[in-house]
């Protein structure tokens, strides 16, 4: 590991100019940073400690629910109202990692997390998300477990994060300070598609330091779901997953939230798929016809077109078991 200065502010506005200095890089829990340096894929010359900053605790604000970038995954998993008013937010954080990795992993780390697309993270393969116009070695190699959504030419890495797709469906709001001062950007803009910038994750500026996230008031969310579909049932990262929640009056669908995981660049929100079912009957048929609607989209490569018919079955299997 090459050496690195180490820095820990004490104010927030401390660590975002810290940030500024070329080849720095913020450390939370270091769930994936600190992998990423041991694989020789980042190596930040300053490293900014940010656990000294007030950022810990989940509170009730008007219209939702504040929870702190440092707050730990095991905490918010256990919190009761998550539990009680976001219960696909729990059952995100519970299905993402193992015990350990959750009490250290943070909110604002998990939404900041790097893909695990093998390609990125061998640092002898073309990959351009890790060094732009190096190739995707993944197109013609093992893209098994990658993008059918939203991908392009340069980039079929999915995005690992569970958390980040039940957020989706709770139309989250990322608070953060940047060097211009602080900001507010919603989930759906946080995160982009990789175009021919894949190096880019997301659409903060440099050296944002993300302070809170929001959830507003969402009564559907009280019955929400998480579903992770994996390899194996112990620690693993996803293979397509679903959040949803669904609001059916008199057997008819009056409102709806869809997202996807394990399937894109970024937490798939199933736009059309939402727009199909609202008003419909909340029947099999239904559901079956909204999952085709999102997934005329999909582009999949040689070696994972099974993730159609997986996502198409999960979500309608979700959806049923949802239905009153």
């Amino acid at each position: 590991m090459r050496p690195f200065v180490y820095e820990r502010p004490d104010d927030p506005a401390e660590a975002v100019a810290t940030m500024v200095r070329p080849g720095a890089e913020y450390l939370a829990g270091g769930t994936n940073l600190v992998d990423l340096m041991k694989l020789g894929v980042s190596s930040p010359d300053v490293v900014v400690d940010v656990n000294g900053l007030p950022y810990h605790d989940v509170e009730d604000v008007p219209g939702g629910l504040r929870i702190g970038a440092l707050v730990p995954n095991s905490d918010l998993a256990r919190h009761p109202a998550v539990r009680a008013m976001y219960p696909a937010v729990a059952q995100a954080l519970l299905a993402g990692a193992s015990g350990q990795l959750r009490n250290r992993a943070t909110v604002a780390g998990n939404l900041m997390q790097r893909t695990r697309c093998r390609y990125f993270q061998d640092v002898t393969k073309g990959c351009n998300k890790r060094a732009p116009g190096s190739g995707c070695d993944a197109r013609e190699g093992d893209h098994r477990e990658l993008a059918i959504l939203g991908a392009s030419p340069q980039c079929i890495a999915t995005n690992p994060s569970d958390l980040a797709v039940a957020l989706s469906i709770m139309d989250a709001q990322v608070h953060y300070i940047g060097p211009h001062g602080a900001a507010t950007i919603s989930v759906h803009d946080f995160f982009r598609r990789p175009g021919d910038r894949p190096d880019k994750d997301n659409c903060l500026p440099r050296g944002a330091l993300i302070t809170a996230v929001v959830l507003p008031e969402l009564p559907m969310a009280a019955a929400s779901v998480y579903r992770k579909v994996r390899d194996r049932a112990s620690f693993a990262f996803a293979s397509g997953s679903v959040a949803a929640a669904l609001d059916v009056r008199d057997g008819v669908v009056h409102d709806v939230r869809l997202a996807w995981g394990a399937v894109a660049h970024l937490p798939w929100r199933a736009w059309a798929a939402e727009r199909a079912l609202r008003g419909a009957p909340a029947t099999a048929e239904s559901f079956e016809r909204a999952a085709d609607a999102e997934l005329a989209g999909a582009r999949p490569l040689r070696d994972n077109a099974w993730k159609v018919p997986l996502l198409r079955n999960l979500t309608v299997d979700v959806l049923r078991e949802m239905t009153p």
